[in-house]
């Protein structure tokens, strides 16, 4: 695995960034479009999401020299849409939820994806929770790449806001 870059910060949002935050999402919203996706095409994630996440203090941020590069949720909590998988999970115990992945425009083909993923990892070990649950659309092929570059395991299908999503662990070593 490579090494973590620096020059990367990643820290809970706070309120100040929520307008950084939800022109990120739009950005990735655009993108999802651009490529034919249907995910976040509903209106969701919105405007409002952000300041939730931020709220309950799982929205943060991945910084590169103080600017904002990207954006995702960290929840340490069970994610109802995960207790009915059409498969089956790699463990059973405490797990965090990655959710919102977006990233920036300006710091797209940069692996800053990566680099968030790598950071997330780090943090939540640091807050003794050994695994990683994660979901995304059928046809979002950038967060699939990333997500098997990153080693993380197909577990099956869930069910979220509706849609089947495929459904993704990595146990932390």
């Amino acid at each position: 695995m490579q090494e973590l870059d620096d020059d990367f910060i990643l820290r809970r949002a706070a309120i100040s960034d929520q307008e950084k935050i939800w022109e990120i999402l739009q950005q990735a919203i655009q993108r999802r479009k651009n490529d034919g996706s249907n995910q976040w095409q509903d209106g969701y994630p919105n405007s409002e999401t952000a300041i939730i996440d931020i709220q309950n203090k799982v929205g943060f941020v991945l910084e590169k020299n103080n600017e904002i590069a990207g954006y995702a949720a960290i929840i340490f909590d069970v994610e109802p849409a995960y207790e009915n998988i059409e498969g089956k999970w790699l463990s059973e115990g405490e797990y965090a939820v990655i959710h919102r992945v977006a990233i920036s425009e300006k710091f797209l083909g940069q692996g800053i994806a990566t680099e968030l993923f790598l950071k997330i990892e780090d943090f939540v070990k640091s807050n003794q929770v050994m695994s990683i649950k994660v979901d995304t659309n059928f046809d979002n092929i950038q967060m699939l790449k990333i997500l098997d570059k990153l080693e993380y395991s197909y577990c099956g299908e869930v069910h979220f806001r509706g849609s089947p999503r495929k459904a993704f662990e990595k146990i932390l070593t």
